[in-house]
């Protein structure tokens, strides 16, 4: 399904359900990533009998949805285009939010620049391997040394000839398999997990990669959480997550005192492919409230939930 942002980017999406469902589960992905990471997610709702229709779309400059202004490669820009993505697919009917990484961090813009949106439609979060802010203060995991070396190669790469020209970061998965499985993915991740992930990756356009890296530095929401304050909201993370881990899940938590947290041990930041099972369930149970909030004709609450 072709959509339209605001100012005229085309956006994919991938919509499945009934159109007369009860309520709608909105899934955003990470950066440098696309809706396929959401697939088995999706998939597992539909295998669980989900009341839900799942919508699944591609951030602008991400996937197959357009390129865009370099100047519009903000977190701001992304809550924007998922407003008009509800618009577009889900004009009425409660919605479930899933956002994973930058997707979570765009839910939280949403509720900053489209608080109405926020107050009359939403029925639950899930806020999957993200953070509320503290991004530019990352360490992956590594020495100070090494994360300075990290940082120099990152500036470098980005500075490159052709950088901003290629299509592609690689036309060779494989060549990212070990970096990603070290940055992305947690030791036992599976076959499938460690080929979607690199697979993605690889087909992300540099220009992406480069130009959503200041507003990750700048995203700092903490109060925006506030809108959520009073909704089912399911916090998760991975214990071995190097890009956000279980420390920005518990800042969260700390803006959120009544979500449900979750740490999945051993896993990495791509939750969506190495813990379907747990994400989904999370997801099928807000959707599943949601819904049954929805009929009785009251609004949603965490008691619900539990």
């Amino acid at each position: 399904m072709r959509l339209r942002s605001a100012d005229g980017i085309g956006l994919h999406a991938e919509v499945t359900g009934a159109a007369e469902a009860p309520v709608t589960v909105v899934l955003a992905h990470g950066w440098t990533l696309d809706s396929r990471c959401w697939e088995p997610v999706a998939d597992s709702l539909a295998g669980l009998g989900s009341p839900a229709r799942i919508v699944r779309y591609d951030h602008r400059g991400h996937g197959r949805s357009d390129t865009a202004d370099p100047s519009t490669l903000t977190i701001e820009q992304l809550a924007d285009d998922l407003a008009a993505v509800i618009a577009q697919v889900a004009p009425a009917g409660p919605l479930v939010l899933g956002g994973h990484s930058m997707g979570g961090m765009t839910a939280m813009a949403l509720a900053e620049r489209h608080p109405e949106l926020v107050r009359e439609r939403l029925a639950g979060v899930a806020l999957v391997a993200t953070a509320s802010g503290g991004l530019a203060d990352a360490t992956f995991g590594l020495s100070p040394v090494a994360l300075e070396v990290f940082r120099r190669g990152e500036r470098r790469m980005y500075a490159s000839r052709g950088w901003d020209t290629r299509r592609a970061l690689s036309t060779h998965p494989w060549l990212l398999g070990p970096g990603m499985r070290w940055l992305l993915l947690g030791s036992d991740a599976d076959r499938r997990a460690v080929r979607l992930t690199t697979q993605v990756v690889a087909e992300c356009r540099p220009s992406t990669v480069s130009g959503f890296r200041p507003t990750l530095e700048a995203h700092e929401r903490d109060a925006a959480l506030a809108a959520f304050a009073q909704l089912p909201v399911e916090i998760m993370v991975g214990s071995k997550d190097r890009l956000t881990p279980p420390s920005f899940a518990r800042r969260i938590r700390e803006g959120l005192p009544g979500a449900s947290l979750t740490v999945f041990p051993e896993a990495g930041h791509m939750l969506p492919v190495e813990r379907v099972a747990g994400v989904s369930a999370r997801l099928h149970a807000l959707s599943r409230t949601a819904a049954a909030t929805h009929m009785a004709g009251e609004p949603p609450s965490r008691q619900d939930l539990a």
